[in-house]
């Protein structure tokens, strides 16, 4: 009887391998070895399941996407308030610091994105989705009337989506240029304004 194949077992290895060696070096100074000795086995075995170091890291780029989104979208949905479910989207969107595991994985592979139009695609994704999640909770919040939208939904959403990247990009810089609470409150001054609603973290 034939052994049960390992190879999803071993890509999973490798993506985590990936993962940390990213995270612990950096995309401009990673290299295959670092991911091969990460996962304690040759260049040629990691080449075996990932044809090229481009496509493992893009199965970390997809992985560290869903796992992002799924997450904001499930803290969104345990609120029933508007005001507070506007306010935890919010933080949910941003890193939690420069240490942020899953917005440091996604800004790190954002260079891939700028020449690779596979990566390009997934960050359109991850973006659309975003804008999408913002959107249901702010027509809700103005179908409720707890909302009064200076703009349509979907022009105030990816405004917020767009704030939010370049305040997290900030934060998990060497030297981050905002805290937290300050990009926090910043998105959280855009969104009172827009929304013509009191809100507070």
């Amino acid at each position: 009887m034939p052994r049960p194949s390992r190879a999803h077992e071993k890509r999973g290895e490798l993506v985590a391998a990936a993962r940390q060696a990213l995270l612990d070096r950096g995309l401009l100074d990673l290299r295959l070895r670092d991911v091969a000795d990460q996962a304690a086995m040759s260049t040629g075995s990691v080449l075996y399941y990932f044809p090229t170091l481009g496509d493992l890291l893009y199965e970390v780029q997809r992985e560290a996407i869903e796992r992002f989104c799924v997450d904001r979208e499930e803290a969104a949905r345990r609120e029933l308030d508007p005001r507070r479910r506007l306010v935890v989207t919010i933080r949910a969107g941003l890193p939690t610091g420069p240490d942020d595991e899953l917005c440091r994985l996604i800004y790190e592979l954002g260079a891939y994105a700028r020449r690779d139009a596979a990566y390009a695609a997934q960050h359109i994704r991850l973006c659309e989705r975003q804008v999408a999640l913002y959107t249901s909770v702010l027509e809700a919040g103005a179908a409720t009337g707890v909302f009064d939208l200076t703009r349509d939904a979907t022009t105030i959403a990816r405004a917020l989506v767009s704030l939010e990247d370049g305040l997290g990009l900030h934060i998990t810089q060497a030297v981050p240029t905002f805290t937290v609470p300050q990009a926090e409150a910043i998105l959280l001054a855009y969104a009172a304004d827009t929304t013509r609603c009191r809100l507070e973290a």
